[in-house]
């Protein structure tokens, strides 16, 4: 079931990459509909809060009229950071599922754990490890072609 939903995402995290973005991508499921899809579009949109998580809760929410997301499910192919758990906890979601963890940045108890702080609003299950490899590898290989380009352009 989850694998379904995340291969949506990481489809969403493609796009990204062919666009010159990070390659995370996220998409909203609500009663087992897509209600929301995104792609970091951080460089694109020059807006450092253009993550993949906002920038799919911004679609359910346009597409739902309703900024509360009860009973909705987000997929995302990279553990989210704090800015994203903090919108993902003021949206009432009801359930996180990601991919990869993300060592220098993840909320989710790999660098700092916001899941289930008391001052949150709404607490939501979380779970890990879906395509986790197949969102790793990505990551890497984006990051390792530009660390190629910028050292062909020397300093």
């Amino acid at each position: 079931m989850h694998e379904r939903w995340m291969k949506l995402a990481f489809e969403e995290a493609l796009k990204a990459k062919r666009e010159g973005e990070v390659p995370v991508g996220a998409v909203v499921v609500h009663n087992s509909q897509l209600i929301g899809r995104g792609h970091n579009l951080v460089e694109t949109t020059s807006d450092p809060t253009a993550h993949a998580e906002i920038v799919a809760l911004k679609d359910a929410i346009s597409r739902r009229k309703s900024w509360r997301m009860n009973g909705s499910t987000l997929y995302v192919t990279l553990e989210p950071c704090p800015m994203c758990m903090g919108a993902l906890h003021l949206a009432r979601l009801n359930k996180l599922v990601f991919g990869a963890h993300d060592p220098r940045f993840g909320a989710c108890g790999s660098y700092i754990n916001l899941q289930n702080m008391q001052s949150m609003t709404t607490p939501f299950e979380v779970i890990s490890g879906i395509l986790a490899d197949a969102s790793s590898a990505l990551l890497k290989e984006f990051f390792g072609d530009l660390r190629k380009r910028s050292d062909e352009l020397g300093p």
